[in-house]
């Protein structure tokens, strides 16, 4: 009979993490997450470092310049990494200054679980979607590994890349979804949308058995977050009187992202039978998320459907006609106040109040602590 990892999470330690951003991620994990139009929540440079610089007032309430987060300062991984006290997570794309001794985030801006296709390009969407994103962790374990063969003492592996092993003790965190159903209800309806879960989870138990192939055994998996309270969402698809909940927001949009989040907890469990060695542990940000949006003002935030950074649609620093109004995109003056940066993206105090919620361990499955995970050495079950 297969032993239960969990019996032994006390024991371990992770002494390296890399991201995956699913979404969010990005720890030191992998780090895979939205777009600028629907949600980059744990990139921390990716995007910013492969297409265009994201400008201030982008980063500025706590890096003091554009950070290549989508926030006024910190994202959730960073409050993780400084759990762990470890070093913010460079994106693997940045090359200017990086250093990956610590970790790696392979998040970009607008990834989907989903491949790239002509569609999801078009809808704006990053090309660099999850897959992409295994194939450059791949070549960065083999590069890595490759240098310490041929010059493991230099100063530039010592100081700036991984040892070889390493890469079995991280923490891959994934965090990944919301924007392949961002991208399904921008083209068909949430009954269409619901249909296209199971492929889309699939493509994500391959990629998470891929890095199982690759050497990762820790996992931190978050779920998807109520989609349908974004301010975003509310103005884009404007609820209806038959779908509209207690609070105001698209209530058939929470509904999907609540489905999307029940198929991957199962997928996480066939995966903990599938891969004896592997620990999971599944995130549950939807809730933490949820409870801060519909209770807003109980946790010092102003209206939830307001946001900081541009106005009703219009981007920061730009103008545009809403309802016959031409606008500017300002930006506030207190964006610790708000619980959405820009429509959106969430706020760095928002961030931090998140990250205090999964940190403690009660929102986790099984109940665990991130810095359990990091208590003793990893070794193999």
């Amino acid at each position: 009979m297969r032993r239960n990892p969990w019996a032994a999470i006390r024991r371990k330690r992770v002494e390296v993490a890399f991201g995956i951003l699913l979404v969010v991620a990005a720890f030191f994990t992998f780090t895979f997450t939205g777009s600028p139009k629907m949600a980059s929540l744990g990139g921390t440079g990716g995007k910013s470092a492969a297409f265009h610089r994201f400008l201030s007032p982008n980063g500025d309430a706590f890096f003091g310049k554009p950070s290549g987060r989508y926030c006024d300062g910190r994202v959730i991984i960073d409050f993780i990494a400084e759990k762990l006290k470890l070093p913010y997570l460079s994106a693997y794309l940045d090359s200017i200054g990086s250093k990956f001794r610590h970790g790696a985030n392979f998040a970009t801006g607008g990834s989907t679980i989903q491949a790239l296709d002509t569609k999801i390009f078009e809808s704006g969407f990053s090309p660099i979607s999850l897959d992409k994103q295994i194939l450059q962790f791949e070549q960065f374990k083999a590069r890595t590994l490759e240098l310490q063969n041929e010059d493991g003492g230099s100063s530039y592996i010592q100081s700036s890349l991984p040892r070889p092993e390493d890469f079995g003790k991280a923490l891959y965190t994934l965090d990944i979804g919301q924007n392949d159903l961002h991208f399904g209800f921008s083209l068909v309806t949430e009954e269409q949308v619901l249909e296209t879960l199971p492929n889309i989870l699939n493509q994500f138990a391959q990629a998470a058995e891929k890095l199982y192939q690759l050497g990762a055994r820790v996992f931190w998996v978050h779920n998807t977050v109520p989609i349908g309270y974004l301010p975003y969402s509310v103005i884009h698809y404007p609820p209806k009187p038959d779908n509209v909940d207690q609070n105001g927001y698209v209530k058939s949009h929470n509904e999907v992202a609540k489905e999307f989040n029940r198929q991957l907890k199962e997928k996480i469990f066939e995966f903990r039978m599938q891969l004896p060695h592997a620990v999971i542990t599944y995130v549950d940000i939807y809730s933490a998320k949820y409870s801060l949006i519909s209770e807003a003002k109980k946790h010092g935030f102003v209206n939830p459907l307001g946001y900081c950074c541009g106005h009703s649609g219009v981007q920061y620093g730009k103008n545009a006609k809403v309802n016959g109004t031409l606008l500017f995109g300002s930006s506030c003056s207190n964006s610790s106040l708000y619980i959405n940066w820009d429509g959106v993206h969430y706020s760095q105090a928002a961030n931090r109040w998140v990250a205090t919620q999964i940190l403690n361990g009660s929102l986790s499955d099984p109940l665990v602590l991130v810095s359990e995970l990091c208590d003793k050495q990893v070794r193999r079950l």
